[in-house]
């Protein structure tokens, strides 16, 4: 063989073991790209896992706040209903506050608290004796407690 013939044979060596490489190449990137495009997935599902429970978290937070200023309101209109149980003294619209502020109680719920502000104001409606109400209120304050989960 001459030079020509060897020349010829390293030159389809090389073609040939550079479509086997290039083959070989392109197949691990094929084979990367899908890896990098399943974690980018994975990543972005982390992701938005993270801001749905932020999400549900604020949501909460914001019921949560909301309850306990409709508690605290049931409290205060409750409590200008015994002052004036033991003065004789208060406003014409105490009766009122307390229905209303007694409606976002029952609303706002749950029914463990709502029962137990209803009892409250039943009490109060039939004049029941001070240390009676005083059970009442601390009964409705536990229930309102617990469900705000402060203990």
């Amino acid at each position: 063989m001459g030079e020509w013939g060897i020349a010829l044979v390293a030159a389809g060596a090389a073609i040939a073991g550079s479509i086997v490489t290039g083959w070989y190449t392109r197949n691990a990137g094929i084979q990367q790209a899908a890896a990098a495009r399943h974690a980018g997935d994975r990543q972005a599902d982390a992701l938005l896992d993270s801001v749905r429970l932020t999400l549900r978290g604020e949501a909460d937070q914001r019921g949560s706040a909301r309850r306990r200023q409709v508690y605290a309101e049931f409290l205060g209109a409750a409590e200008a209903r015994i002052l004036t149980e033991r003065t004789g003294r208060g406003q014409a619209d105490d009766e009122i506050l307390l229905q209303r502020a007694l409606g976002g109680v029952v609303l706002e719920g749950p029914a463990e608290v709502a029962d137990a502000a209803t009892v409250f104001v039943d009490g109060l409606r039939r004049h029941l004796a001070l240390d009676d109400l005083d059970r009442a209120k601390l009964a409705f304050v536990a229930e309102a407690r617990r469900n705000l989960n402060i203990l």
